[in-house]
């Protein structure tokens, strides 16, 4: 499994990398949209890990540029904020599968990357979702 994870917050960024890294995925972290849609276009991803709040660029724009570069990649966004608490964002991006606080405990993060990040081809997995 391959997974982006754009955070602006190098600490944080690097606390989901190590615990994703855990799970066994090659995990590339950047921390912006210029970044990330540079990754994009170099290597295919089955996840991505976005923060809604981005020092440069939008979160929607890279899920957007991820849906038609990366057509099979989701997205889990994360925030700090109360936007999108109404689970809007599902709205807003097709790719999206999960919303949740930047405070989630990271173990839990790396957890529903696992789970919805794990391409439907690798042998002897059942995709539930």
């Amino acid at each position: 499994m391959r997974v982006l994870i754009v955070e602006t917050d190098p600490d944080l960024g690097r606390i989901w990398q190590r615990y994703i890294q855990r799970q066994g995925a090659q995990v590339d972290r950047v921390d912006g949209q210029s970044s990330a849609i540079r990754a994009l276009c170099m290597r295919p991803y089955d996840i991505l890990v976005v923060n809604l709040v981005l020092e440069e660029g939008g979160a929607l724009a890279i899920a957007d540029f991820a849906s038609y570069r990366r057509p099979d990649a989701r997205v889990i966004f994360v925030t700090n904020t109360s936007f999108f608490s109404d689970g809007s964002i599902f709205n807003h991006s097709a790719n999206a599968c999960a919303f949740v606080q930047t405070g989630t405990p990271p173990e839990d993060l790396a957890a529903m990357v696992a789970h919805y990040g794990m391409p439907d081809d690798v042998p002897g997995e059942v995709k539930t979702s």
